[in-house]
């Protein structure tokens, strides 16, 4: 049992259902919880679009996204601090992504609302396509989504590195021509696909009896998730704006 999502690993679930705690983790539970960290990170993202100025929309989308990364890793490296923690992330990570949907808004006008409905609209068909046995999570799948997701991450990686040390970064990511759109509906898939990873992921997990506060663990690997998907369907309605 494996998910491409880096938050969620075969060892959380593992050590989890090792330990004596009781009240076990359900499915329910982890929908809840999810709800609520969507509404918290909604909550943030709309204060930040209404009422950060242009001038402050560098160091909060910087600070943000570090402060993002850092709860993120503490959460992944001690579950348990997942209940206290994840709304924490939530909050932060709202404030991002509402300062950068100011921004590809004000550029391309409309463009959030179809970002989020897209990023919503997948996000449940696969639920549904999963809860209906539509898609099955075989070991190559999963394996498959796994290895591209972490293709992806070092080209991100690599990008980053190459524009910090004053390279021009890969340029192909941000183009709007047909490779870089090409390249952004194969990003956006495989997001979209570690959904689907996730949902069988927590299922499995709610079904082996790990314990309850792995239901906000479940909860911020979603979000992660949902978050990754939603940015990469800005970027890729941007490129076809920009066309």
């Amino acid at each position: 049992m494996r998910s491409g999502n880096p938050v969620l690993q075969d060892r959380i679930f593992d050590n989890a259902i090792a330990t004596s705690d009781t009240r076990t983790m359900t499915v329910g539970g982890t929908v809840q919880k999810t709800a609520f960290l969507l509404a918290l990170t909604l909550g943030t993202a709309i204060w930040s679009w209404t009422r950060v100025s242009p001038q402050n929309i560098g160091p909060l989308v910087i600070g943000g996204a570090i402060a993002g990364l850092v709860v993120a890793i503490i959460i992944s490296l001690n579950p348990k601090s997942a209940p206290l923690l994840s709304p924490v992330y939530a909050l932060v990570e709202g404030v991002v992504i509402g300062t950068l949907s100011m921004v590809f808004e004000a550029q391309y006008p409309g463009i959030v609302i179809q970002a989020a409905g897209l990023t919503f609209a997948t996000a449940f068909a696969l639920l549904g396509a999963y809860s209906t046995g539509m898609i099955k999570v075989t070991h190559k799948f999963r394996m498959g989504i796994v290895a591209a997701t972490g293709g992806i991450a070092l080209m991100y990686l690599v990008s980053m590195a190459t524009r910090l040390f004053g390279g021009g970064g890969l340029a192909f990511l941000h183009s709007s021509g047909p490779l870089g759109i090409g390249v952004s509906l194969v990003i956006v898939t495989v997001a979209a696909l570690n959904l689907v990873l996730d949902f069988d992921f927590i299922d499995r997990g709610a079904s082996q009896g790990a314990p309850r506060y792995l239901e906000w663990y479940g909860a911020f690997a979603l979000i992660v998730t949902l978050i990754w998907l939603y940015l990469e369907m800005l970027r890729l309605l941007s490129k076809f704006q920009r066309r």
